[in-house]
């Protein structure tokens, strides 16, 4: 039961009411109300925030799987990629890190903050699965002239168009068509993202 595991995980991460409240944006009663089953449809952004400063996975949160899969395996972390302009990736390995799922190949480090939207912050690591297309609306990393950006793709082939989105109102969509189309190549899904503030 959610309201179990999470009071359980807030324990031992030696956090208090108070700040898991504060680290999630909510209040200290909402946060003992959750851990009392006094609210029991907890809404999914909240499970995914409350999952992400206690170090875990939603799934793990929830109860549907072991929290000991949220450290399958070392990734290399093979540079920055940009959350706001597409700006160049340092294609070295920079060490490596854990990552809980098993789906991704390597990570980057998040650069900015245009996709605050999907709780990725500036510093975050983001574990990226190999791949050379996304359905539309996932986030993808993006290579744009050798140039790389963390973006939410968005097709549109009767108009021959490409968008590239933000998750921040503060920045504008980047739009590419026709022969533009010929420099952006999708490096991969992004599958799951790690917090940089422990």
């Amino acid at each position: 039961m959610v309201a179990n595991k999470l009071k359980e995980l807030r324990h031992e991460r030696r956090m208090t009411l108070d700040s898991l409240a504060q680290a999630i944006g909510t209040s200290k009663q909402t946060i003992h109300r959750y851990e009392n089953g006094i609210i029991a449809n907890i809404p999914p952004a909240k499970i995914e925030l409350l999952a992400r400063v206690l170090d875990t996975t939603p799934g793990a949160l929830m109860g549907w799987e072991s929290e000991n899969k949220k450290s399958i395996g070392n990734l290399p972390m093979l540079g920055e990629i940009s959350c706001g302009t597409p700006r160049f990736v340092v294609e070295e390995q920079d060490g490596s890190y854990s990552s809980h799922t098993a789906d991704a190949d390597f990570c980057l480090r998040a650069h900015g903050d245009s996709m605050i939207g999907a709780r990725i912050y500036d510093g975050d690591i983001v574990f990226i699965r190999s791949q050379e297309s996304v359905n539309d609306g996932e986030i993808a990393a993006v290579i744009i002239d050798d140039e790389a950006t963390l973006k939410r793709v968005y097709y549109y082939p009767n108009e021959g168009k490409l968008v590239l989105s933000p998750e921040n109102p503060k920045y504008a969509p980047l739009i590419y068509e026709g022969k533009e189309l010929e420099s952006i190549k999708i490096i991969g899904k992004a599958v799951a993202f790690q917090s940089a503030i422990k």
